[in-house]
């Protein structure tokens, strides 16, 4: 009875418009039981995972799986937004609460009334924000930037974040209260690594996708296509396995996609012991001395270089992410010609 109890609510989450979950692996599913169990409460959820892995989806499934399905689904991106234009995105504001502001308007938190506000990359969140985010979540209430009375409202809030909140907590970056508010249903996303065999289903169901939308006949992957695709790492996860394949539909000449249209040519094998040691690239010649500098100073500027990629190119981001100054970081680029 409890199956067929989360196999309704499946297919009633569905023809509400939930979106599609694609995968067979047991932690998937595993993930998605306990986002329906999750998503019959108001239990605040905190969605973890790399980057690309989903986390929205996953979010959006919660809400259509849950009573305020018929309520907004609201999505912000903590990151993406300005610090000092966030407050006013979150909670609006009133009439002339500041220079252009004409005429009051409502915050994602009143929009999100009587559904659920889901607040993406929330360990970007400015730390003096994370007070007032604190006391809407606890009482329910708050004030508009530039208002007196306030604004009742009833939402769920599900947070994801691709940043350990742990280690941002221990270094006073997050609210430790707004923490443990936030992960009172925590959820592991798994990157796609972690689940192989799910690939080949997702590559065949973005094919199927991309070649509707793209209104081109159906496409067929080779098995040394399939190969390629199952051997790479994706750092990126479904959103670069996504991009690929969509690139792969749109370069196909006739119905079948070969290696060389996924451009993957590049690629690292998954197993471990076909890659070759990191140690072959490092000059070790002269003096331990010597040699140990370069080894450094060549760790130093590759770990720069892949977290400017992680913080898209944002330097504050990176100094936040490397726990060095903004003002070393600089000299940091300098020193190492990544200006």
């Amino acid at each position: 009875m409890a199956t067929e109890n989360l196999l309704l609510k499946e297919e009633l989450a569905v023809r509400r418009g939930a979106p599609q979950i694609v995968g067979e692996d047991p932690s998937l599913r595993k993930l998605f039981t306990a986002l329906q169990r999750a998503a019959s409460t108001d239990a605040t959820v905190l969605l973890e995972g790399e980057s690309g892995t989903g986390k929205e989806l996953f979010a959006r499934s919660l809400h259509a799986l849950s009573p305020r399905a018929d309520a907004p689904f609201v999505a912000i991106n903590c990151a993406a937004i300005p610090e000092n234009l966030l407050e006013t995105e979150l909670f609006g504001y009133e009439k002339g609460a500041f220079t252009g502001a004409a005429g009051r308007k409502p915050g994602k938190f009143e929009m999100a009334h009587r559904g659920t506000l889901f607040l993406d990359e929330i360990g970007d969140l400015p730390f003096p924000l994370q007070a007032k985010i604190l006391r809407a979540l606890e009482e329910k209430r708050f004030e508009r930037v530039g208002g007196i009375a306030s604004v009742q409202v009833d939402v769920r809030l599900v947070a994801a974040t691709n940043r350990g909140l742990k280690a941002a907590v221990a270094s006073k970056r997050f609210r430790e209260d707004l923490y443990f508010r936030l992960s009172v249903f925590p959820i592991t996303v798994p990157p796609l690594r972690e689940r192989q065999g799910d690939i080949p289903l997702l590559a065949r169901y973005f094919v199927e996708r991309f070649c509707r939308d793209l209104k081109k006949k159906p496409l067929v992957i080779t098995p040394e296509a399939m190969e390629q695709l199952q051997a790479y790492r994706w750092p990126g996860n479904v959103r670069e396995l996504q991009n690929c394949i969509e690139r792969a539909v749109i370069l196909a000449e006739g119905d079948v996609i070969f290696p060389r249209h996924l451009n993957l040519s590049f690629a690292a094998p998954l197993e471990r012991d076909t890659q070759p040691s990191p140690w072959e690239q490092v000059d070790l010649s002269g003096t331990l001395a010597e040699a140990t500098r370069r080894a450094v100073r060549g760790a130093e500027k590759f770990k720069i270089e892949i977290t400017l990629q992680e913080a898209q190119g944002n330097k504050g981001r990176a100094a936040e992410l490397l726990q060095i100054s903004y003002k070393m970081l600089l000299a940091k680029l300098k020193e190492h010609g990544l200006e």
